[in-house]
């Protein structure tokens, strides 16, 4: 039974201290939709979505408004578009990408994602025709999202896709030259990506998913930031607990919502997905909660260990209040997307190699960065290669949404609006990679895959 204080200091959370749902993701499988006539496999696609979410967007909106809890999105996820694909006997998968796109607007959703492939080990001759339309089908969509799975520590990691892709995000800038290269925002390389996650720009629905299911991410760095000035220079494990008992709170929230949404679609709840997902908007920052431990600024010596006890004490929170805590639950490091963030970055503080530190204990990876337009496609490649290989060595998912922005050099920023935010243009380094990209091969799996 709730108490009184309870149900207030919940409000209070929702008004004061930006806790909000960030996303209810209907994830759905395409399989039933394979064709060998491409345009009735579109067909088929755009009818089953549409009629599986069809009531997707107005469920969310009664459950804001009967529970006075924000839910910033409804997303859309679906089976890896080159699976799909696959069975069609067609060149040019970009119609797969528009077909998406339409359905997605006509079920009002604001984003939807599954235009990927998982080349881990390998590339199929599907993997590789989705892989090389991203760029277009970026440019000519306004709602798909993309991600291509390049490694993981089963199989290793897949040099020849981490090559291709680097030339895949610079072809992706180039196209959307005009929007300050805004495609690769819709874009994201991951090793070990997630089944479940409801989040974009990476969310697909996996093979072992259920026909549909819902997904819900909550988000709520506020809330934390919050807590923890109620325990300021208090010993590490005090500030722990406070973390873990808000965590456990905010998953409560968010198991509440996706249990509602789950019986009023009549389709099977899936997970809760607790990230610290940030927002431009002050208050609502990742970077933040590390500066209220007690560093200067976000970026400085102490900031990896300090989110790795914010990230630990999160996901203990979660799992207490609900047992089916998935996707990638943890804190986001986007530096766009988060005020603090863009804030340390654009003092210099926050490096791209401090950032790769700080990816070795957080959720996901090097998020939403913007480096100099000139930068080579070898370069990017060789901070997918590095991402990866965290990912992979730890066991964990690593992910790379970088934006080469076309005519930007550091000093520079560039503005995206909505939660994608604004970015510093950072600095990379000037020394090649090239040689190293150019071998190509499979870096393989070490031993610790080995588990049978």
């Amino acid at each position: 039974m709730l108490t009184q204080k309870e149900i207030f200091a919940t409000i209070e959370m929702i008004d004061r201290q930006h806790l909000d749902i960030r996303t209810i993701t209907m994830g759905i499988s395409l399989l039933s939709c394979c064709d060998a006539d491409a345009k009735k496999a579109c067909d088929k696609i755009y009818d089953k979505i549409t009629r599986s979410a069809e009531n997707l967007v107005r469920v969310g909106e009664e459950i804001e408004h009967e529970f006075g809890i924000p839910i910033v999105n409804k997303r859309i996820s679906v089976t890896p578009m080159a699976l799909v694909a696959a069975a069609s006997e067609c060149e040019d998968y970009v119609p797969f990408a528009l077909t998406l796109d339409r359905a997605a607007k006509t079920c009002g959703v604001n984003f939807i994602g599954g235009y990927s492939a998982l080349v881990q080990k390998g590339m199929t001759t599907a993997d590789e025709k989705l892989i090389r339309s991203i760029p277009e089908a970026l440019d000519r969509t306004d709602l798909v999202c993309s991600s291509v799975n390049v490694g993981s520590t089963r199989a290793g990691i897949n040099m020849d896709a981490v090559a291709l892709m680097g030339e895949i995000i610079k072809e992706t800038a180039e196209r959307t030259r005009d929007r300050d290269g805004l495609g690769c925002a819709k874009l994201v390389v991951f090793c070990n990506a997630v089944e479940d996650n409801p989040f974009m720009a990476g969310a697909f629905h996996g093979v072992g998913e259920a026909e549909k299911v819902i997904n819900v991410g909550v988000s709520g760095p506020g809330v934390v930031h919050h807590a923890l000035q109620s325990v300021k220079g208090a010993p590490f494990d005090v500030v722990a607990e406070t973390v873990k008992k808000t965590a456990f709170r905010v998953t409560r929230m968010g198991q509440l919502v996706a249990q509602e949404a789950s019986k009023r679609l009549d389709t099977p709840f899936g997970i809760v997905d607790l990230s610290l997902a940030p927002t431009p908007a002050v208050g609502d920052s990742v970077a933040r909660i590390l500066e209220e431990m007690g560093l200067e600024v976000c970026g400085t010596h102490g900031t990896t260990a300090a989110l790795a006890l914010l990230n630990d004490a999160v996901k203990k929170g979660g799992v207490m209040a609900s047992s089916s805590v998935g996707g990638l639950s943890g804190a986001f490091i986007p530096v766009s997307e988060d005020e603090g963030m863009i804030a340390a970055a654009q003092s210099g503080v926050l490096t791209l190699d401090k950032l790769e530190a700080m990816t070795c204990v957080c959720s996901v990876g090097l998020d939403m960065i913007a480096v100099p337009g000139d930068t080579s496609a070898e370069t990017v490649a060789a901070i997918i290669a590095d991402e990866a290989a965290i990912g992979m060595i730890n066991n964990k998912t690593t992910a790379v949404r970088l934006l080469p922005v076309p005519g930007k050099q550091v000093g520079d920023s560039i503005e995206m609006g909505g939660l994608l935010g604004s970015a510093p243009v950072m600095p990379v380094h000037s020394e090649s990679s090239a040689d190293f990209i150019a071998r190509g091969g499979r870096i393989p799996a070490p031993l610790h895959s080995l588990r049978n």
